[in-house]
């Protein structure tokens, strides 16, 4: 059996497009007061019907298929609006580009948008949880460690998850034989069952044959690597399960992407440079009215393989940057202009040039100050491992970890930090990078920059 987290991404697939279709039919009727016939229906419905497939993408780009959705209910009318400003928005272009349709629907599109967005929320919030199963396997939990405890509370207080921990095994206080007791008796059982364990913890090296005999028996035992579940419900690493075969696994393991990757990089690094030139003269004349400083900086970074890079960025503090804090903290403080480059990302547009020569991607780790890098390495165990891929101008763990240290030394924060960098180093592809590319530009857009 394959226990997964409760994501039937099909099912909310499929139900967006239906919604799609009666919010169409929805809104011909309020268009015209009247009920819409077949003929124009199906007129209507032969173009809409290829903007379903990419308001879906948009969709997924949101993350409106994401695992934690359902339970976000305050963030979610936001972002299904947002997503259907840019769904409608993609529809008007598409029939102002391909008048073969014969149809110009903008009231249409405006009855709607709004017509989408109440139908697909009420879907979401109301109707798709009534679908769920409230049945959930009991599931034993072995190993230890801060992340054991932590996995252990996630899981049971949230019923999205198909499995519930009836018994959790701390195997630094419990005994080899009470490990072997506890599984055998679960493996023997004519219950459907799950467990969730450290495979490299030494206890379970007993355990292993018991549950491969196991796996003979005609019932439902799952086994479940407690790293990879860990991994599908906070989207980052355990750092405190790592091992270096880990480590050594994900280097090469995406050789063909790192090489599309860095085309990608060129290509769109060389085009957006070019358009960004239109600002800098905007952006270094506020600069000069705010304080009359200097309008460019130049950093220190650590890179790919722990090489150095050196970064042009806008100035946006009172001074540069270069990780030399007192007491753990820059002296620095943030100018008024800095405030709204660093919203709208503007602050970093210099860096395209970074990433057109290769020392940056536009996805990736981000680029630590040399001084900070050597005070996380002495103190974070596998904190160099983020130098395996080049670091980016946005990532996994900025958009994830809102509470990343900027200009001030925390070790805690950090690791946290480091562990999505890791998930990022595991699970890196070109589908995640657009994914990331996305969420950062509707971060942009909101003014939720740092």
């Amino acid at each position: 059996m394959s226990i997964r987290l409760k994501s039937p991404y099909l099912l909310l697939l499929a139900g967006d497009m239906i919604i799609f279709v009666i919010s169409l039919w929805c809104s011909l009727l309020l268009r015209t007061f009247a009920l819409p016939d077949q003929w124009v229906f199906l007129q209507h419905f032969q173009p809409f019907s290829i903007l379903f497939l990419f308001w879906a993408l948009v969709f997924f780009l949101a993350g409106l298929y994401g695992k934690h959705t359902r339970i976000m209910r305050t963030q979610l009318p936001q972002t299904i609006l947002y997503a259907q400003v840019v769904n409608v928005s993609l529809a008007a272009i598409f029939f102002f580009i391909i008048p073969y349709f014969g149809i110009t629907p903008k009231t249409l599109l405006a009855i709607y948008l709004v017509v989408s967005s109440v139908l697909i929320y009420a879907w979401r919030v109301y109707m798709f949880p009534l679908l769920q199963s409230k049945e959930r396997l009991p599931a034993i939990l072995i190993g230890s460690g801060p992340n054991i405890d932590e996995l252990h509370q996630e899981v049971n207080k949230d019923e999205r998850y198909p499995f519930i921990f009836t018994n959790v095994i701390d195997t630094r206080t419990a005994d080899l034989y009470q490990v072997i007791q506890q599984v055998t008796r679960t493996a023997l059982s004519d219950k459907d069952a799950v467990i969730v364990a450290d495979t490299a913890d030494k206890a379970m090296q007993a355990v292993l044959p018991i549950l491969y005999d196991a796996a003979f028996r005609d019932r439902r035992l799952a086994f479940l690597d407690v790293r990879q579940v860990y991994q599908d419900v906070f989207d980052r690493m355990p750092l405190s399960l790592m091992q270096y075969d880990w480590v050594l696994g994900a280097i090469h393991r995406a050789k063909s992407y790192d090489i599309l990757k860095r085309i990608v990089d060129g290509v769109l690094g060389v085009i957006f440079g070019a358009l960004s030139l239109i600002v800098y003269p905007f952006v270094m004349l506020a600069i000069k009215l705010d304080d009359g400083g200097e309008v460019f900086i130049r950093q220190e970074r650590v890179g790919r393989f722990e090489k150095p890079i050196h970064i042009v960025k806008f100035r946006s503090m009172t001074g540069n940057d270069s990780g030399n804090y007192t007491n753990g903290k820059s002296a620095l403080t943030v100018t008024r202009v800095g405030k709204w480059l660093r919203l709208l990302r503007i602050d970093e547009l210099p860096q395209l040039w970074n990433v057109v020569r290769g020392e940056l991607s536009f996805v990736g780790p981000r680029p630590e100050l040399p001084n900070l890098a050597k005070h996380y390495d002495a103190r974070i165990p596998y904190y160099n491992a983020r130098y395996l891929i080049a670091p980016g101008l946005t990532g996994w763990a900025q958009l994830r970890h809102d509470r990343d240290p900027h200009h001030s030394a925390d070790v805690a924060e950090t690791k946290k930090k480091l562990s999505y960098d890791l998930y990022y180093l595991q699970h890196r592809s070109l589908l995640l990078d657009l994914f990331i590319l996305f969420q950062t530009v509707k971060i942009v857009l909101t003014a939720r920059g740092t």
